[in-house]
């Protein structure tokens, strides 16, 4: 439905009102005199839950974060909670990250909340989102609530709601509480905090999620070998400083190096273009001080400590990214070489990822005769396989967006965790004369040679929206009918939830919840996904080709022979 000035207008108009204080509407009259783009930007649509929740700019206006957007999904939230658990005292668990002014919002939330007769766990100071959701479960909450805007620039903030598991939402509560917020008026709001039901929280949470994150991450490696391993660590201005080396340093490491420029929690990121591990930049200190001290490893993890970036030394002895497919599938094949050689496979184990990662997880997975589960892209679909399964047993499991989960003891991606078991592969393979990265070229040798390419496409504001929504819908009006030289043979279309084999022209419905994505296949064996960021104003196309690799002698060749192919497939797309 095309939004009209008039619209606007009307939206505008609604918070001059005195439902909204004095501050926000002389921010807006500014904006009506002096910037009336940004305030049609801020007002011509209302933000909506993503797949990590609400997130966006900070600022007036219902498509902005601020107490009002969230104060009304908090209240939709709240209502939602006291009809579901009749009876009950509902408890809600916060945790906020180092955004700027979250703490502030997080304690609007917290108001929010306890006025509503909801008793609140609201931690002291900021804290990594994998620890809200081990709190969730762990203080027995029937939800809990991030303020966090992940790796997005600086003008950003965000709401993640999680549920009684530890995941985030998923259906049907999403769409439940959703329809609860959209039936509130902003006057509907109950700001008058009943302070007695706010409670802070602090060390205990602390301690108890510190020592499970060491437990679940130590798997094999020696304390000789830790001790032989020198790591560099950055937090990226961000929530991880508060765990990830207190971890490190209970499970054995002793030779972390942390980039102390980083090492400051600041919202506005000064030392980084973005605080994304995803793009390369962001670890150039970290790669710096490595060089310096001759590092094993270096991870940074990105500001609400969900996601990780690595680099290990290459078979040249120089330091190298690795994308978050490859950190994935290393990740992943250690946990159950581990299994394997501990001889504790049951018989009901399972790996799961995403839809838009590697197709070398489900190869990996059939190589241990281990069930593989694929969802869409977002860790909350993960999270959702393990409670629809109690009688399996999750052993870990990422995304290609840098992103993992050791078991289930938290229900989110975590690199608190992760980053430990980054470091106990690297100690592993390093004392017995291999490494991270010849591990990855071994594997490549047994489970075929897979490379990914990621391009994101930036398409901001109205404008970016719409073109967005116009190339999704080209592409399905015009698919392509060969990509590389190759037969597109197989359309997946989770839109319509229906796979077309091109061959054979049957169709089969795809048994995954709806979702704006397309995904190609030739036959030659490639991937390509093609979806809308549920995040930030982006389209993404994820390209994934194969071939094999005899011998890790010949990676170079093979290499180059599957950049060819992406670059052929980026070209037919038009995406060069």
């Amino acid at each position: 439905m095309q939004v009209t000035d008039s619209d606007i207008s009307q939206k505008v108009s609604e918070w001059l009102t005195p439902i909204f204080d004095t501050e926000t509407q002389q921010h807006i009259k500014n904006l009506q005199k002096n910037a009336p783009e940004d305030l049609k930007e801020s007002f011509y649509k209302d933000l909506e839950f993503g797949t990590g929740g609400m997130r966006g700019v900070m600022g007036v206006g219902t498509n902005r974060i601020n107490k009002y957007t969230l104060g009304k999904s908090t209240q939709g939230l709240s209502n939602y909670l006291l009809k579901q658990f009749e009876g009950e005292q509902p408890k809600a668990v916060i945790a906020y990250d180092c955004r700027n002014n979250s703490d502030t919002l997080a304690q609007i939330v917290a108001n929010v909340f306890s006025a509503n007769g909801i008793k609140v766990y609201l931690f002291s100071s900021l804290r990594p989102t994998p620890e809200l959701s081990f709190a969730v479960k762990e203080l027995g909450c029937h939800c809990g609530i991030v303020l966090t805007a992940s790796h997005n620039p600086p003008e950003y903030n965000g709401y993640k709601v999680y549920w009684q598991d530890g995941g985030q939402l998923v259906p049907p509560q999403d769409a439940e509480i959703i329809a609860e917020i959209n039936a509130l008026q902003y006057a509907d709001i109950n700001f008058e905090a009943q302070s007695d039901l706010i409670e802070k929280i602090d060390t205990a949470i602390d301690e108890t999620f510190i020592n499970q994150s060491a437990q679940n991450g130590s798997i094999a490696a020696t304390q000789e070998a830790k001790d032989d391993l020198t790591i560099v660590f950055t937090s990226l201005h961000g929530t991880s400083i508060t765990a990830v080396p207190e971890t490190l340093k209970r499970a054995g490491f002793k030779n972390v190096h942390i980039v102390e420029e980083q090492a400051e929690p600041d919202g506005n990121f000064p030392t980084v273009k973005s605080p994304n591990p995803e793009e390369p930049e962001a670890l150039t200190m970290a790669m710096d001080l490595a060089k310096k001290v001759n590092a094993d490893i270096v991870i940074g993890t990105d500001p609400d400590c969900d996601r990780l970036g690595i680099a290990v030394r290459n078979t040249d002895g120089d330091l190298q990214l690795l994308n978050g497919n490859q950190t994935m599938v290393v990740m992943t094949w250690f946990l159950l070489e581990q299994y394997a050689k501990e001889k504790t496979f049951k018989g009901n184990e399972f790996i799961a990822s995403t839809i838009v990662s590697t197709p070398m997880m489900r190869s990996i997975a059939n190589g241990f005769g281990v069930e593989y589960l694929e969802v869409l892209t977002g860790f909350k679909w993960i999270a959702k396989l393990i409670k629809d399964f109690p009688e399996k047993h999750f052993i870990g499991g990422g995304e290609e967006s840098f992103g993992f989960m050791v078991g289930d003891f938290v229900r989110d991606k975590d690199a608190v965790t992760s980053t430990l078991l980054a470091c106990e592969i690297a100690a592993y393979t390093k004392a017995n004369g291999s490494s991270f990265y010849a591990t990855l070229l071994e594997l490549y040798t047994k489970y075929g040679f897979y490379k990914e390419n990621l391009v994101s496409l930036v398409k901001k504001g109205i404008e970016g929206a719409q073109e967005i929504k116009q190339t999704m819908i080209d592409l399905r009006n015009t698919p392509p009918q060969h990509l590389n030289n190759e037969k597109v043979v197989l359309i997946e279309d989770y839109q319509s939830s229906v796979a077309k084999n091109l061959q054979d022209h049957t169709e089969t419905i795809i048994d995954i919840p709806k979702s704006n994505v397309l995904i190609f296949y030739t036959e030659g064996g490639s991937k390509i996904a093609a979806r809308p960021s549920g995040t930030e104003p982006k389209i993404k196309f994820y390209i994934s080709v194969q071939g094999s690799l005899d011998s890790v002698a010949d990676f170079d060749t093979a290499q180059q022979q599957l950049d060819s192919k992406i670059e052929a497939i980026k070209k037919d797309l038009q995406l060069t």
